[in-house]
């Protein structure tokens, strides 16, 4: 079982940017002002730690990666960007707009252990994968604990 470090604001974090995406989805159906289908969206992520890295994993199908900005500031990761409307079609001519377009962004509390120094970030078939490395003293290690077989062989050895 890994011991976590509890952050009371986290949780808090998450919960305003969930109710800040259902206000934003909720209104912008009624008082929907701009283009079709144009109005902030927010991508969804994963995050997960390995050994070494805390990983981000966004969907951001049909964003190209030159409207992407990754960056990170006060501990913090922040993903903005924008997913552009295209007029291939006559705006009369839709009869249904799910997906949404627009600019988003999206920020996560990263942990102490990470060194911004290294992160490498890949985006492959419309998601966008950050792989922030831990630092070093951060790493777990492996401490190899003697047995009474292992003493065995020493008192053995010794004779």
């Amino acid at each position: 079982m890994a011991i976590v470090r509890w952050e009371p604001f986290r949780d808090m974090v998450t919960t305003q940017d969930r109710l800040n995406r259902l206000f934003n989805e909720t209104f912008s159906r009624f008082f929907d002002e701009g283009e079709v289908g144009l109005h902030g969206w927010s991508p969804a992520a994963d995050v997960y730690e390995t050994d070494t890295s805390i990983v981000v994993k966004a969907e951001l199908p049909g964003v190209d990666p030159k409207d992407i900005e990754a960056r990170i500031q006060d501990g913090t990761l922040y993903l903005k960007g924008e997913r552009k409307f295209k007029n291939e079609v006559k705006k009369e001519n839709y009869h249904l707009v799910e997906r949404s377009y627009g600019s988003f962004t999206r920020s996560f509390i990263l942990p102490a252990s990470v060194d911004s120094e290294h992160v490498k970030a890949e985006y492959k078939d419309g998601v966008l994968t950050l792989a922030l490395q831990k630092r070093e003293e951060a790493k777990p290690k492996i401490i190899k604990i003697s047995g009474a077989e292992e003493a065995a062989k020493a008192a053995t050895a010794r004779n």
